[in-house]
């Protein structure tokens, strides 16, 4: 069984992150869930990275790798937005890094100092007409599956963000219901 970060969006660690956690958790596998928040939830997206901004994206980043400094052995670093900014570095820089799962983002890897590591697994979860991955992380996401072994690219119906989680009205059960079946899959498959 895997031991998994995942980190939250911009709402904050959100009862609906929580559940996905669970969902995950229930197969078997050690779920984290740091609060890079400290607390604080936000109604919608947009408040949530207005409190990024005023908190600042490198505290943000430095909470997440703060919340893992004590955690040993093989961690696959999952994220759904904002998070993906911790779990994509973490996956990247951390030697006992196993697997990354980035749900509604991704990050040129050359944002966190180099390439994607030389096959190094890894799953991408976006709706097609997203309006917040249209912004780039669309094509981050393509460029690096399209160049990389062992990354899955799963692109879904619909202009949703935070469709894996129940609790925003973002949420999508079908799309969310396939993403989990694909992050178990995933998960088995790295043993």
């Amino acid at each position: 069984m895997a031991e998994i970060v995942l980190f939250h969006h911009a709402q904050g660690l959100t009862e609906g992150v929580r559940r996905f956690a669970d969902a995950i958790s229930r197969e078997g596998h050690t779920v984290h869930t740091p609060d890079l928040y400290e607390g604080r939830t936000f109604e919608t997206t947009d408040e949530g990275v207005a409190h990024a901004k005023e908190v600042g994206f490198g505290t943000i980043a430095e909470r997440g790798r703060t919340a893992v400094a004590e955690l040993t052995g093989p961690i696959v670093y999952a994220g759904i937005s904002l998070g993906v900014m911790s779990a994509q570095e973490l996956a990247q820089v951390m030697p006992e890094a196993r697997g990354a799962i980035l749900f509604s983002g991704c990050v040129p890897p050359e944002e966190f100092g180099g390439p994607w590591p030389d096959g190094f697994p890894a799953q991408i979860h976006m709706m097609d007409a997203d309006e917040w991955v249209l912004e780039g992380d669309l094509e981050a996401a393509q460029t690096l599956a399209a160049a990389t072994p062992g990354v899955e690219l799963f692109l879904y119906e619909g202009d949703r963000h935070l469709f894996v989680d129940d609790s925003t009205t973002d949420h999508d059960p079908q799309a969310a219901a396939l993403a989990l079946e694909r992050t178990l899959r995933f998960l088995a498959e790295l043993g």
